[in-house]
């Protein structure tokens, strides 16, 4: 597992890789051609036998996900790449769209191909406005060498594809929520059933998938489903781009087969800050329970993080050393949560509120024992009982940090105060 696989990011070291002539010299294209000499079926069946699993973080199968849309509708169908990437920690589309957006353009095509949709739209958060160029510039490529419009490469199939940027709220990271906002209504999730491939976009089957799903696509279908499970785990097949940020020596993106772990991915990152040592981190951005050095040696695939009481989610590796208050951290997070809820449903509004005013008074050591177990209390009613998930992800911190880190709690409280130097954990505050 200590091998990298630069698939996704093989050509992120070149001048040109965001251009058309730069992928296109990496073999971009290819698989395009070999997509549209195959029955959209065979591109399903293909991506199913591939294993693929969302890459946005619920992990559901990508194959399985196109295979639900009704086989008769009088809608056309629509295919919606998720590109709001915006929960804290979380930092691998954007780069990936920065970089090698072609590899996402290619994707949809196929994609879009496959389940035979004219019609596609990358929804992009409105705040990388250098993204959002970037992918217009690419799309706009794509459309001038005849791989986007009508009859792509003589093959009598045709694609519009659409760049939409919102207008920056977390919770169109959510599938229905998205849909609202791309219908041009205010950005909140919708009940379910009906689900998106049944009545999705403007009331037409549609598929929504993360940017590095979509982008997995065209390397399986160029080099097959057996190469792609040749990869990861048994359930987790493939690779990953792993995104390791914090206290960590080399920060960065690192794409690995899944089931890698944190110890060998801090082995290729130089290992945590010299002169310190890990504390705490999470496995997949900042809405899953955090884990401690304990769990180093947790492989990286759905299966094993899900078996050690967390998520793999985006693979947002957050690294943090012993500098770093525990309390802190989870404020500002539950602080995120608070402010982007879209104040639907009562759990999510009310809660992430309570959660920010609470670890407000408990960071500054005004507290006491008994409002650890009314944080709890306040998750139990959250957890489960929001409209969407953005509440259940808001409540993994809380009661993770409680259930490892509960001293650390009573130390403030004992203490009547933090006991931590915030500027400890900054990068000057914390150097040798």
């Amino acid at each position: 597992m200590t091998t990298l696989t630069p698939i996704l990011t093989k050509n992120w070291d070149q001048a040109d890789s965001f251009t058309l002539a730069g992928y296109e010299r990496e073999g971009g294209y290819r698989a395009l051609r070999k997509a549209l000499g195959l029955a959209p079926d065979e591109i399903v069946q293909m991506v199913k036998d591939s294993g693929l699993r969302g890459r946005g973080g619920a992990g559901f199968p990508t194959g399985m996900k196109w295979g639900f849309l009704p086989a008769e509708s009088p809608n056309p169908r629509y295919l919606v790449v998720n590109a709001d990437e915006s929960e804290p920690g979380t930092c691998k589309d954007i780069p990936l769209m920065m970089a090698n957006p072609h590899v996402l353009v290619e994707g949809v095509i196929i994609s879009s191909y496959a389940i035979k949709s004219n019609q596609a739209f990358i929804y992009v958060r409105g705040e990388v406005l250098h993204v959002i160029r970037r992918l217009q510039q690419a799309v706009a490529e794509a459309r001038e060498a005849g791989y986007i419009g009508t009859n792509i490469l003589g093959s009598g199939y045709d694609l519009d594809v659409v760049v939409h940027t919102g207008a920056g709220a977390y919770i169109c990271g959510e599938e229905t929520a998205l849909l609202d906002s791309l219908e041009g209504y205010r950005g909140q999730p919708r009940l379910k059933p009906p689900f998106p491939a049944v009545s999705g976009l403007y009331g037409g089957p549609t598929v929504i998938n993360n940017v590095e799903s979509i982008s997995s696509v065209p390397s399986i279908v160029e080099n097959g489903a057996d190469w792609f499970t040749s990869m990861g785990t048994e359930k987790s097949a493939g690779y990953g781009i792993f995104s390791l940020s914090g206290h960590v020596t080399r920060p960065g993106q690192y794409e690995a087969p899944l089931g890698i772990t944190l110890r060998e991915l801090l082995d290729m990152a130089g290992g945590i800050r010299e002169g310190h040592r890990l504390k705490f981190w999470t496995p997949g951005g900042s809405s899953t329970p955090i884990f401690t050095e304990e769990h180093l040696d947790v492989p990286l695939d759905f299966e094993s993080v899900g078996a050690a009481g967390s998520m793999l989610g985006t693979r947002a590796l957050q690294i943090f050393d012993e500098t770093t208050c525990v309390v802190r951290a989870v404020l500002r997070w539950s602080e995120f949560y608070a402010h982007e809820s879209c104040g639907k449903c009562t759990p999510c509004r009310e809660g992430t509120y309570w959660y920010k005013q609470m670890l407000k008074r408990l960071e500054a050591g005004q507290g006491e024992e008994e409002d650890l177990e009314t944080l709890l209390d306040l998750s139990d009613n959250i957890l489960g009982r929001s409209f969407c998930a953005l509440g259940d992800g808001a409540t993994s911190p809380v009661v993770s940090s409680i259930k490892l880190f509960r001293d650390e709690y009573l130390r403030h409280f004992e203490q009547g105060g933090c006991p931590f130097d915030p500027a400890k954990s900054t990068l000057w505050g914390g150097a040798k």
